[in-house]
């Protein structure tokens, strides 16, 4: 080698020893973001990876990417990873770390919102319902048993995350400390000191580390900790002058941040599907980026609450299966006028992705499935209920019993002759939250909470009384997080409290994926006169995808507008729950990866109310096409609070 060339090579080892590693920081002096030295703003959006199957991430983080985005804003659903104390599951759907080099092998940044709450409209803003065993725990405070608990789940999740710092070479820019914590009762800044100082331990002092509240001086209040850089959150049509003000009052330098700008809304059951226009998103958007602010567009896929992950609000209303959030990109993720819209106003700020945008999906339309009846929960409890019968005085609590999601079949006998109609009552409004109760094995009416807390029974002395009481998702906003379910108080009937109880934890889940319900003959012995309602029941059929066709399977919808409400689960995956004569959806939207062209598609519902079979053709329907704006019951007559700080 020449001297010549011996020098270049030596400088050239000099300047690669002497690039500078990744770095992500706050500029104070310069109001901005700082990425490897240069100048940075995100436009980022709101994606959860627990509401999309795995098979789909890198089609939703494609087309967000097409989209203009160059990040992403995912939460960490705590009960999602770990559903009883000291077992972890981070596979399959649940394989954090894949998502996230997916992420950053498609060119995304990753705004990362670990909790410990997240709010997100997911059962009990993703906190583990056994942190409930101790029943008085103050959640989200310096309560020492709630700390306990955090401090063991995030010494599993902070080393995971740490490898994946844009600092270590990984995509995630920054890290949310708790969640909209301003908007919280307990406002215990001794409470945020430890988790910040939590997460400084596990991720370095290098790690940008945010706290997100509503646009309001008394939400930063409590919300706001020194030594975590304060952002806020509004939507379309809000003063975006006036929004970032509150901002400058917690950061008076920095980078202008909006970490929630709502591309739509959240739904509840009973009322109408939320909507905001693509124009007046676009419009606010175009204002907050034209002052140089960063931006993360919640949602810009919401997904599928499959299972019973949907969350409520108080006064107590849940949230259907369906997160569409009118976001967009579609609950399947389709394109929508809105994504375009978004697009277009991005390109006025920074380069666009050249190439094609991934389309939408095909859809394909299974047709009828003709559904048979084979039991009734009641008969079935020795097929569903794994643990065995409990015996107790009074009646106890999914969490005594160490159910956290699902169905509790409650047993006793009636104490005394009821020959005219007797109010079996809830008189502490204690139905958490659906009860579907039968006397001898005749259906007698339905309790839910908040809103039928009384039916009339009659039966002779010793009649059992079967109480199949539902939980329809935890509260995930506000004072009423440590939310119980199942018969929390005691029933009584006529004015005597009811005693001497049978339960039993249903394990419907892992019945339908071991196939046990299949091994059971039906009892019906042929249709049934119409009634009012029926028992509980499960009802099977099948369908076949031709094999050797291309591009079979496809997405779909089931549609089961004609049955009342329930639960449906194919080849034992948990779709979630239908109730389409309350609206506003009707159809479940069902992932082409759940489907198969090797054998029988296994259809399983779980009708609580009363199926079409007692009247009519017992069918379920596959289409191509979503109903998620069908509101059949519309109840305004509940005055509703500011159950989010930021109601459109």
């Amino acid at each position: 080698m020449s001297l010549l060339g011996l020098a270049n090579f030596l400088l050239l080892l000099v300047g690669v020893s002497l690039a500078a590693p990744p770095s992500f920081s706050v500029d104070y002096q310069n109001d901005c973001f700082r990425k490897d030295g240069e100048t940075f703003r995100y436009i980022s959006g709101s994606i959860h990876y627990s509401r999309i199957p795995r098979a789909y991430w890198k089609d939703r983080l494609l087309k967000m990417y097409m989209a203009g985005l160059n990040a992403v804003q995912t939460y960490i659903p705590w009960n999602f990873h770990e559903e009883s104390p000291g077992m972890y599951d981070f596979s399959g759907d649940r394989d954090l770390e894949h998502f996230l080099q997916l992420a950053q092998d498609i060119g995304l940044l990753v705004i990362l919102r670990p909790g410990p709450y997240i709010c997100a409209e997911w059962d009990m803003g993703g906190l583990p319902a056994w942190l409930l065993q101790k029943k008085d725990i103050v959640l989200r405070s310096s309560d020492p048993d709630y700390i306990a608990a955090v401090d063991s789940w995030m010494s599993k999740l902070l080393p995971m995350m740490k490898r994946f710092l844009y600092q270590n070479g990984g995509p995630i820019i920054s890290v949310q400390v708790e969640n909209e914590y301003g908007s919280y009762f307990a406002c215990d800044y001794n409470y945020m000191r430890h988790l910040s100082k939590l997460m400084r331990s596990y991720l370095g002092e290098d790690a940008v580390l945010f706290t997100t509240d509503g646009a309001s001086l008394g939400f930063l209040k409590c919300g706001a900790i020194q030594g975590v850089y304060a952002t806020v959150d509004f939507g379309p049509g809000s003063n975006v002058s006036a929004a970032f003000a509150v901002q400058r009052h917690a950061e008076p330098h920095g980078p202008l941040v909006n970490s929630e700008y709502y591309t739509g809304w959240l739904d509840h059951w009973g009322w109408p599907h939320s909507t905001v226009s693509a124009k007046k998103v676009a419009l606010t958007l175009n204002e907050i980026l034209a002052t140089g602010a960063n931006v993360n567009l919640y949602m810009f896929i919401g997904g599928t609450n499959f299972g019973y992950w949907n969350g409520a609000n108080s006064p107590y209303a849940a949230q259907p299966t369906s997160y569409d959030y009118n976001a967009p990109l579609t609950e399947a993720g389709d394109l929508t006028e809105k994504y375009f819209a978004i697009r277009e106003v991005i390109k006025m700020y920074r380069e666009i992705p050249q190439g094609l945008i991934p389309p939408s999906s095909p859809k394909f339309a299974y047709g009828a499935v003709k559904m048979q009846q084979l039991q009734t929960v009641s008969e079935a409890l020795e097929t569903i209920s794994f643990s065995g019968p409990v015996a107790s005085v009074f009646p106890q609590t999914f969490t005594d019993l160490n159910q956290a999601f699902g169905y509790v079949l409650y047993r006793t006998e009636l104490p005394v002759n009821c020959s005219t109609p007797t109010p079996l009552a809830s008189p502490l409004n204690g139905v958490h939250d659906r009860a579907y109760v039968s006397v001898d094995g005749v259906a007698a009416g339905v309790l839910e909470r908040n809103k039928v807390l009384s039916i009339n029974v009659t039966g002779k002395a010793g009649s059992q009384v079967d109480i199949l009481v539902e939980n329809m998702g935890r509260i995930n906003y506000g004072r009423s997080i440590n939310d119980f379910k199942g018969l929390v108080t005691d029933l009584t009937l006529g004015n005597v409290a009811l005693k001497g109880w049978t339960m039993y934890s249903l394990s419907i889940d892992q019945a339908v994926s071991q196939g046990l319900f299949w091994e059971t003959k039906s009892t019906s012995a042929g249709p049934l006169p119409p009634a009012a309602l029926s028992l509980p029941a499960f009802y099977v059929g099948t369908f076949l995808i031709p094999d050797g066709i291309p591009d079979l399977p496809q997405d779909t919808y089931i549609s089961l507008s004609k049955w009342r409400k329930g639960q449906v689960w194919i080849n034992g995956f948990n779709l979630g729950r239908y109730w389409p004569s309350r609206g506003p959806q009707l159809t479940l939207f069902v992932p082409g990866s759940i489907l198969s062209t090797d054998a029988p598609n296994n259809v399983t519902v779980l009708e609580l109310e009363a199926a079409p079979c007692l009247s009519g053709p017992c069918t379920v329907e596959f289409t191509t096409a979503p109903i998620l704006n069908a509101t059949v019951q519309n109840d305004r007559r509940q005055r509703w609070p500011t159950f989010r700080a930021h109601l459109l």
